[in-house]
């Protein structure tokens, strides 16, 4: 339809009152002539109506019938009566389509604001949003059965100048009231409504000052961090950056705010991170050398990202932390006791682009040799708009607490980024220990949790009393006796999430629901490759189009979902650490009293390494007047120096050969029965 014959129709529509007083009272107009031109108006409408979507029409049809036979009833009995019901039918045609929509969801007005703005729908407020939507439209139906009540009165006991003033601009008088009040209330409510702000969109003005950002202990003792307290720090952090030459920056931080205030200042000032969870000596050396020197190896999932910087200034490597004692670091705490700033300096939040950020996650390859992995900002925000979508209702009504380090990429957006974009307020230390979760009956919270802790917990407690939480885990599956133990003591089904450094998160399941199949997210396509039958990804967090292949073999439902496997390569998870075996056997041979060695993955109650070892002439020599368990201190003492504890092989045994076959191909099966 022409948009002047829209406009026409719908002044014709607003003025029709009007039109009729006119016409009857004002200039007398004969009853039946002006019954012709009402029956005219009604084809008109019919022939536009017909002429389109019947759909995108059916106003104009319900108007063309209502006037055709208004005008034809007022032809024939010569009656005006059903000329001046029309806003009484269209009262109640409005009335009737705002009201179904309240019965088959989304309602009328949400569906409005969708079309305003396209995002909407699939926001995480979306929920809040509709809900507002349905007292409007209650509100709107309230509104066409005492306009409708009124507009009969004036058909039925009122004159025509009454039913004219009334119907032509009282009534309209009305509607622009509503209007007005809702829009007013509407930015009331939309001021209050949660907002997600990632880092890179942050501002000083993101939050009020007071707002508080995290707490120590459990939600109750008050111990608590405002946005002002952060923006004060992360200034200083920038500050203090500013008086140093070093592009790169290893950055393993314990207390999650401190961790928060460096991770931002570091982004600010366009830094390099380099976040590992292993601070043993040799460790971070090996780091700090390679870092100097070199980029860490770019795996294909970031590809098209610009290579890492190699000038000068980019080979001096700076450690922030705040645990003492590493050699050549600095401390968070001193930084920030060290450092004043002005009330400008605080107010100003440089920019960040996720897309130029360069975070490095040190984790376990099949090489040998910790492997470095290449991220930006923008895949990390991307995940978590993605979990916040989902969940995020569920995070707004919690308290954050974690069992896990932020120097993994779970700890990284479930402990860290995730509560920052929702402003939900976060724990400032991890729990370490299971009988923390004793102490917190006091608040809703939201767990962040690993299954060997879990496990831990379960095993030390029936249940907790705790107050309608919600459990995210990763790092593992959870086993169906863990899931069903898991709620019987916290009273909540953990729900998994299924990913990796390279991927991040692409899949979830809570065993309640979905036995031990896993949904992929919406956003991430998922198949097997046919020549190994690994999961093969392609999601927005892989920057590679080709998408990213893992080491996971898995089997397809019908319906989409899929049944993981086990591992095709060697890496393996120990207490939910991910390990390299070959980078095991690496450093063991790297003693120099090793000859020949095998790793292997056992477990009996637990998961754990075992290690078969062939001693080499500098072994013998070393570790022959010591009893055995002398030589497998000292080998744990060695492997101390690269790795955590939990992964240490628990059992040795030391032998003058290891089974192998003509190919000389060792027989893990074999290694491992020398254990039982």
């Amino acid at each position: 339809m022409p948009l002047f014959l829209k406009i026409l129709f719908g002044l014709v529509s607003v003025a029709y009152p009007v039109l009729v007083f006119a016409c009857l009272v004002v200039f007398r107009v004969p009853l039946r002539i002006f019954s012709l031109f009402v029956v005219f108006l009604g084809l008109l409408y019919l022939i536009f109506a017909t002429g389109g979507d019947k759909k995108r029409n059916a106003k104009l049809f319900v108007s063309a019938g209502l006037l055709l036979f208004a005008g034809l009833f007022c032809l024939f009995t010569g009656r005006s009566l059903f000329i001046k019901l029309y806003p009484v039918l269209m009262n109640g045609i409005f009335l009737f389509t705002f009201a179904v929509t309240l019965f088959t969801p989304p309602n009328i007005c949400f569906r409005l604001a969708c079309l305003s703005d396209k995002k909407l729908k699939n926001s995480f407020i979306s929920k809040r949003v509709e809900s507002y939507c349905g007292k409007v439209t209650l509100v709107w139906c309230a509104f066409f059965v005492l306009n409708g009540i009124l507009a009969a009165f004036t058909v039925f006991f009122g004159s025509d100048r009454l039913w004219s003033i009334y119907n032509g601009g009282v009534s309209y008088v009305l509607m622009g009231i509503l209007f007005s009040v809702e829009f007013l209330v509407r930015k009331v409510v939309n001021s209050k409504m949660p907002k997600s702000v990632p880092i890179s969109k942050f501002s000083s003005k993101s939050r009020k000052m007071g707002e508080i950002l995290c707490f120590e202990g459990k939600w109750s003792d008050k111990k608590y961090l405002t946005w002002f307290d952060f923006l004060r720090d992360s200034a200083k952090i920038r500050k203090f950056l500013d008086s140093k030459k070093c592009e790169k920056w290893i950055l393993h931080v314990d207390d999650g705010y401190f961790f928060l205030c460096a991770l931002v200042a570091l982004l600010q000032r366009r830094r390099q991170l380099l976040i590992t969870a292993n601070v043993a000596e040799n460790y971070i050396e090996e780091i700090r050398e390679t870092a100097s020197t070199d980029s860490p190896s770019e795996p294909a999932a970031n590809k098209g990202l610009k290579p890492l910087d190699s000038s000068d200034s980019a080979k001096i490597v700076g450690f922030l932390t705040d645990i003492e004692g590493i050699p050549d670091s600095d401390l968070v705490s001193d930084v920030l006791a060290s450092v004043s700033v002005s009330d400008g300096e605080i107010s100003d939040t440089p920019k960040i682009d996720p897309d130029d950020t360069k975070i490095v996650l040190y984790t376990s390859g099949s090489t040998g040799k910790p492997k470095a992995v290449l991220q930006r900002l923008t895949e990390f925000e991307a995940d978590n708009a993605f979990v916040i979508k989902k969940w995020g209702e569920e995070f707004l009504s919690r308290k954050l607490v974690s069992t896990v380090s932020q120097h993994h990429i779970y700890g990284f957006l479930f402990s860290v980024c995730l509560p920052f974009t929702l402003s939900v307020p976060f724990r400032r230390r991890r729990i370490e220990f299971p009988q923390e979760f004793e102490n917190l009956s006091d608040e809703k919270y939201m767990i962040i949790a690993t299954p060997a802790f879990l496990k831990r917990t379960c095993a030390e407690f029936g249940s907790l009393p705790l107050k309608s939480p919600w459990i995210f885990t990763s790092g593992g599956a959870v086993s169906p006796e863990l899931s069903v133990d898991t709620e019987k003591t916290f009273g909540f089904c953990p729900l998994e999430v299924y990913g990796s450094t390279e991927t991040s998160g692409i899949a979830f399941r809570q065993q309640k629901i979905d036995g031990l199949f896993w949904t992929p997210f919406d956003n991430a396509k998922i198949w097997l490759d046919e020549a190994d039958g690994c999961l093969t990804i392609i999601s927005p967090y892989i920057k590679d189009p080709a998408g990213f292949k893992t080491g996971d073999l898995a089997e397809f439902q019908a319906d989409g979902r899929f049944l993981l496997k086990g591992r095709a390569d060697s890496i393996v998870k120990i207490e939910e650490k991910r390990i390299s075996i070959p980078e095991v056997e690496s450093r063991l041979y790297e003693s120099g009293w090793v000859s020949d060695c095998s790793v292997v993955a056992l477990s009996d109650r637990r998961q754990y390494l075992a290690a078969v070892v062939v001693l080499s002439e500098k072994g013998r020599g070393e570790f022959a007047n010591l009893e055995k368990f002398e030589v497998n201190r000292r080998f744990h003492d060695f492997l101390m120096r690269y790795f955590e504890n939990v992964v240490i092989p628990k059992k040795w045994r030391f032998v003058e050969k290891i089974p192998s076959d003509i190919q000389g191909k060792k027989h893990k099966d074999e290694i491992r029965a020398m254990f039982d």
